[in-house]
């Protein structure tokens, strides 16, 4: 059937008639209603939280234009899953595209039309490139949809399951499809009815379906009696579910993006503090409405896509906490709670009377890997400090990292040592260590707990000494004026407690004449660099602040230290939490290993995918139940999933708290005779040595 090129195009309500037109329109009008209430409802919901402590709408079109980027490049959804990624792109841009074609046709059928007296725009080469285009994506969008069926039903992956799922999530999942299949069916009927127009080819899929639809034996005639039929049922579905929208899981796709253009690029990076007016009650959420407005949001942005429990080692060793059930099970009861189905309990207890058991708060490890794969920026570890929060002020807190605790409260470090021995380990150099408060230095190196007290750690403390003696280095540290840095005495809650020890070591630090500031422990660079310039006491910027793999790579850049390529050890590299994936720092500590000859082979899960050891977040001081320790999983996976494999020789550390952790992995696993365990400054002052 040939029509003229110039006049190529559809009926819109062919075969519907003017009764059939305004049912339609009165029930665009419904849904439209309906949608927009609740919309309103979310919206006013989230009136009920409390201030966030940060700006979340400064520069709002910078926000939403970058937000927009992040949704639309779809870059986190491919972050560890390929598959996953293409499969979100397809299903997205597919949708989208379908409904700016809708939207497309509702400007020509309603505006365009009345407005230049029946004339439209939907005719000729637009309507061929229209229809061309929407078939392209319309089948991107069907077979996305297809992959997420086949993984969430026949691969049945891990993640996607859990105990939220719910009918909402296959009803989400198969009215998207039916949707999608629907278009395709209306068209094909269309077509079949119109005798297969030739221009109506550009339209292959439909094209396609009206020629099975022939095959299987559907005349034009019974066609053009079905097309009604597949019309209205399409229309009606498409009613529902927009209305339907803000309502169940829908919303993601409006509150997740809305959550991505409010986030806080230095969430759990920085925590928020308490108001100095607080009230001890009032510290940490005891109603869901103490919960700021974003961590609400933050619960109607989850997905339920499981990314957060895929990679959290707490969940993964057995801890009672998967990141994922937090943020549910604090929506479902604030969704419950406001329905009149759930009586007023505790946000977070002992004991198993609240809404969130003490344990499985006291289980998470602070390492941010759940905030890292989110593709939505949920603010996990927010949420999940100001619960830790309630714990410390109801007086629950673990009872071993009470006791490290105590131990900073009476002499300000978690081993409850005296501090006059804090500075005990430089006695075994054969040159001294500077004191930075009495006489100027160009780097205040701040030691840290671990390489003062701990013995093992001792040695990565001397090492260090010597690389920069080596490089001949003006640097000093405080002795016994230097205290606990408070990292993770603010991620298991003490804020108190953090705000004291950024007072003290403030006004230590800033006695002394120096130019920047280096620490040995990951930990207390990243509390150095962005916490402690959000308080007023700090002289300091986040730019005096380096992490000491920082600081002697330079060194060696620049020539003030000169490593000879003398090692000739198989190793692997731990990238630590907080220095990685905390503050994107991955090259220094690779770029030593590789100074001093090693050879080195990249973990399976490196840089911003990084395992964590398991002992951040007050891990180091507790003592838990684990069917096997992240340590433990760590070093199996250095000896078995590298490329080396079980000729690796050394496990490379760059933190002080994950020395700690992999030594007792390295006991408690039994690869003692397998692997060792050495800090990069001893490779870099072995080889120093060794020349």
């Amino acid at each position: 059937m040939q029509v003229p090129l110039q006049t190529v195009t559809r009926p819109t309500f062919w075969q519907i008639g003017h009764v059939g037109e305004a049912v339609f329109y009165y029930l665009a009008a419904v849904t439209i209603l309906v949608f927009l209430v609740g919309v309103y409802r979310r919206v006013r919901g989230y009136t009920r939280g409390t201030e966030d402590p940060f700006d979340r709408l400064t520069d709002l079109p910078g926000r939403i234009l970058d937000g927009a980027k992040i949704v639309t490049s779809n870059e986190k959804q491919f972050d560890r899953d390929l598959v996953g990624g293409l499969m979100h792109a397809f299903i997205m841009w597919g949708f989208l595209t379908l409904l700016i074609a809708t939207i497309i046709l509702t400007v020509d059928v309603d505006i365009y039309r009345p407005l230049t007296g029946g004339e439209s725009f939907f005719v000729g080469d637009f309507y061929l490139s229209y229809s061309f285009v929407v078939d392209a994506m319309g089948l991107l969008f069907v077979v996305g949809l297809g992959v997420a069926i086949y993984r969430r039903y026949a691969a049945q992956t891990e993640r996607l399951w859990g105990k939220h799922t719910d009918r909402e999530d296959h009803l989400f999942l198969w009215s998207l499809f039916l949707l999608g299949l629907g278009g395709y069916l209306i068209e094909g009927v269309r077509i079949l009815a119109f005798d297969f127009p030739s221009h109506e080819q550009v339209s292959f899929v439909g094209y396609f379906v009206g020629t099975v639809l022939a095959t299987a034996g559907l005349g034009a005639d019974a066609a053009t009696e079905l097309y009604p039929i597949t019309w209205w049922s399409h229309a009606l579905l498409a009613f529902w579910f927009v209305a339907w929208l803000p309502y169940g899981k829908p919303f993601h796709m409006l509150s997740s993006y809305a959550n991505v253009v409010t986030r806080d690029e230095k969430a759990g990076v920085r925590l928020p503090g308490v108001p100095a007016d607080a009230a001890p009650e009032d510290i940490g959420p005891s109603h869901i409405e103490d919960f700021s407005w974003k961590q609400l949001l933050d619960q109607d942005a989850c997905t339920k896509c499981g990314r957060c429990s895929s990679v959290c080692p707490a969940n993964a060793s057995g801890r009672p906490l998967d990141p994922r059930d937090v943020i549910l099970d604090l929506k479902a009861y604030r969704e419950d709670h406001d329905a009149g189905r759930a009586e007023d309990v505790p946000i977070v207890a002992d004991g198993g009377t609240s809404v969130i058991d003490a344990a499985t708060m006291e289980s998470c490890m602070a390492c941010m890997a759940c905030m890292d794969a989110c593709p939505v920026e949920i603010e996990h570890l927010t949420s999940f400090t100001d619960m830790n929060r309630r714990l410390t002020e109801s007086g629950q807190m673990d009872t071993n990292v009470q006791e490290a605790m105590m131990g900073i409260f009476q002499e300000g470090n978690t081993f409850g040592n005296p501090q006059r021995s804090r500075p005990d380990w430089v006695e075994d150099l054969d040159f001294e260590v500077p004191d930075a408060r009495d006489e100027s230095v160009e780097y205040l190196w701040y030691v840290g707990d671990y390489p003062s007290y701990d013995d093992r750690n001792k040695k990565i403390a001397r090492a260090l000494a010597r690389v920069l003696e080596a490089a001949d280095v003006d640097y000093g540290i405080l002795y016994e004026d230097e205290q606990t840095a408070g990292n993770d005495v603010r991620r298991v809650g003490e804020e108190g407690l953090f705000e004291t020890l950024v007072e003290e070591n403030a006004a230590a630090i800033d006695a002394c004449d120096y130019d920047s500031i280096v620490c040995t422990d990951p930990h207390a660079y990243n509390t150095f660099k962005n916490e402690y310039p959000e308080f007023e006491t700090p002289e300091w910027d986040a730019e005096d602040v380096r992490h000491y793999t920082q600081l002697v790579e330079d060194l060696v850049t620049a020539g003030r230290l000169r490593v000879p390529s003398t090692l000739d050890y198989t190793v692997t590299y731990h990238d630590p939490c907080h220095l990685g994936r905390y503050n994107g720092e991955y090259e220094a500590p690779r770029e030593l290993v590789r100074e001093t000859g090693c050879d080195l082979h990249e973990m399976p899960r490196n840089r911003a995918d990084s395992y964590c050891c398991g002992g951040g977040g007050g891990g180091l001081w507790m003592d838990v139940d684990e069917e096997e320790k992240p340590s433990e999983e760590r070093i199996r996976e250095a000896l078995e999933d590298t490329e080396a494999g079980d000729a690796v020789e050394k496990f490379v550390v760059a933190c002080p708290m994950c020395m700690t952790m992999y030594e007792d992995g390295r006991k408690t696993g039994g690869y003692e005779d397998d692997i060792d365990v050495v800090g990069a400054t001893e490779l870099l002052a072995e080889a120093l040595t060794a020349e």
